[in-house]
């Protein structure tokens, strides 16, 4: 186990050693909404008003808190899994017992991941967990290189539009979360993807009128989603972002 200082120096080094560089090359600009854990109300409300715009999301999820009781939210169940899945939404590996990368070492995470993997194809054998995303948004410089053999990404918390060249195994990302965005702040991201023809991704977890710490209310998300219409941006998975710029 590592000690809170190394497990920071590992974040940070993380953030500037790129373990698969990625070239944006030209290419319209487009955005990635994603939700973290398992709050029911993504995948209801949430997964509605993406589709309601043409869009799908990304969950990342991880197998031990499906179903379980929160301090936060209503979780969500396999029945909901099994329906993001068949309406087109991507279903994103988290570790399984929502533990943070900078705290496993090799053996850890990869038990982790095959557990992760074991559960949700139990719930559709259909689900294939191919990105990833670091809980509480923290990486590890060791644990990238690892995750970049079985994952196709990996998604942090660092603000930020991918653009130029990009780290595919530490993605940023925005918070779309009331207490730290306004629409204000939100309109600024999309005008810098406009203006870079970059990625532009969204990270939230409940999307409820009076949200969590961590979630955003359903004006918020509307607003997120108006603004990537009016400048006709496609809302993409995360698997389908990489697919058009051929990661």
């Amino acid at each position: 186990m590592w000690s809170a200082v190394n497990g920071r120096v590992s974040n940070r080094l993380a953030r500037h050693f790129r373990a698969a560089p990625h070239r944006l090359t030209a290419h319209a600009p487009m955005v990635s909404f994603t939700f973290d854990d398992a709050p029911d109300s993504a995948a209801d409300l949430g997964a509605s008003l993406l589709e309601d715009h043409g869009g799908r999301g990304t969950y990342y999820l991880a197998g031990s808190l499906i179903d379980q009781p929160s301090d936060h939210w209503r979780t969500l169940s396999n029945d909901a899994i099994v329906r993001l899945h068949q309406a087109g939404h991507e279903i994103g590996c988290h570790t399984y017992s929502h533990l943070r990368a900078i705290d496993l070492d090799q053996a850890a995470m990869a038990l982790e991941i095959e557990q992760n993997r074991s559960y949700f194809m139990g719930v559709d054998p259909s689900i294939r967990l191919e990105n990833f995303a670091y809980p509480y948004g923290l990486a590890s410089i060791w644990r990238k290189p690892q995750l970049a053999k079985s994952f196709r990404s990996a998604r942090g918390i660092l603000p930020g539009v991918n653009r130029d060249v990009i780290d595919l195994q530490f993605l940023r990302a925005s918070p779309l979360v009331d207490c730290e965005i306004d629409t204000g702040g939100i309109d600024r991201y999309f005008d810098e993807a406009v203006d870079s023809g970059g990625w532009l991704i969204f990270y939230s977890h409940d999307v409820v009128d009076q949200p969590s710490p961590y979630g955003c209310s359903p004006m918020l998300l509307r607003h997120a989603l108006k603004a990537a219409r009016t400048r006709g941006m496609p809302i993409v998975t995360v698997a389908e972002a990489l697919r058009r710029i051929g990661a």
